[in-house]
């Protein structure tokens, strides 16, 4: 009977770590773009909400001007909310590890913090959406026809020192992009990519998908698709 009790609570026990490792997931962080809002993330995070996580293990950060696309850059207090929510996720996850998903401007923002904390090794999965990592035809190259600051010195023009500074440098154990030929900002111009690379794709990155939408529709469309990434 002594033994029979003991493998009823070696069952048990094994039982519990089962159902809580199964239930432990990585923390989410969400960043959005140029003067959008958290809220833009909604069908991603009801998608998250509905697959088990709870509110508390999704990060979403609020950043920049809502008023002013030309003044939101990557220098400043546009970093500080993302700065906080990578470090709160990082502290608050389960696994301890964290999931990034970015979207326009949001995946440079949320690629430079990554870098300037030193957390990549943190970061399970890295997921840029509509990004523009190699920069944007319609800002200039730098530092001529550089126009505003989203466009300058911290900002999205091809070859701006902000961007150079960014290459190359790790953002988490699996990266992927998510990118459009018809995607209105990134191709404003009727080119989409820089050095013959889509300027959405990310260096070392493990897949690229390509979807038939637009900048926006790239993140409120396919967030089924950004949570089979990061599952």
């Amino acid at each position: 009977m002594k033994y029979i009790s003991t493998l009823v609570v070696i069952l048990l026990s094994f039982t519990a770590f089962n159902t809580l490792a199964n239930s432990c997931k990585d923390a989410v962080v969400l960043v959005h773009g140029n003067t959008a809002s958290p809220s833009s993330w909604d069908n991603t995070y009801d998608l998250l909400l509905n697959k088990g996580y709870s509110p508390s293990e999704i990060f979403r950060p609020n950043w920049g001007s809502k008023s002013c696309a030309v003044c939101n850059n990557h220098s400043g207090s546009e970093e500080t909310p993302v700065r906080q929510a990578i470090n709160a996720a990082i502290a608050n996850s389960c696994t301890g590890k964290i999931d990034v998903i970015g979207h326009s401007m949001g995946v440079t923002l949320a690629a430079q913090q990554i870098s300037k904390l030193a957390v990549s090794s943190s970061v399970d999965t890295f997921v840029g959406i509509a990004g523009a990592l190699r920069g944007l035809w319609s800002c200039g190259v730098y530092p001529y026809n550089v126009w505003n600051s989203t466009c300058g010195y911290y900002g999205l023009s091809v070859q701006s020192p902000f961007l150079d500074g960014l290459y190359g440098t790790p953002l988490g154990a699996k990266v992927y992009s998510i990118k459009s030929n018809f995607d209105q900002i990134v191709c404003s111009t009727g080119v989409c990519s820089v050095g013959g690379v889509h300027s959405s794709r990310i260096w070392n990155e493990n897949a690229s998908y390509t979807y038939a939408l637009g900048h926006f529709g790239l993140q409120t469309d396919t967030s089924t698709q950004q949570y089979n990434l990061i599952k």
